[in-house]
């Protein structure tokens, strides 16, 4: 009776554990997302920004000013904004790559910092759950 026992609790143990993984590359999934989307959309604000900046300034500047220093100053502006925006860019583009090579399985540069950083935070909400409900406790009895 014992030995049927021991192997259906292994089966739940594994079947518990796959879903747990699972839940957690779900998380990871989400994390990613949200990361990589935003710095996108950020990417796609400041370029859209400068866009519109560009074509404001430009007529007021040629009409007001002489014509070096518009050409100067709209110059300097379009080139500060394409590099943002392509920084931006860049920078969500190696924050996908970085969380698609860890969601994977592989241990990008920082990954042994994320999960200390990890195990550390579950560690303290377990004991403050502890604390909580020792507390609840003493002030029931």
């Amino acid at each position: 009776m014992a030995a049927e026992l021991q192997p259906s609790s292994y089966q739940d143990y594994m079947l518990n554990q796959q879903q747990k993984s699972r839940s957690h590359q779900i998380v990871k999934a989400v994390t990613a997302v949200t990361a990589g989307g935003s710095l996108l959309v950020l990417s796609g604000l400041t370029l859209a920004g400068t866009v519109i900046a560009l074509t404001i300034a430009t007529p007021l500047l040629v009409i007001f000013s002489p014509v070096l220093i518009p050409a100067v100053i709209t110059v300097t502006l379009l080139i500060l904004g394409f590099l943002t925006s392509g920084g931006f860019g860049v920078a969500a583009i190696t924050v996908l790559s970085w969380i698609y090579r860890y969601v994977t399985g592989e241990h990008p540069p920082g990954s042994d910092q994320l999960e200390h950083a990890r195990m550390k935070l579950g560690a303290k909400g377990r004991e403050m759950k502890d604390r909580v409900e020792q507390f609840g406790q003493q002030h029931t009895s």
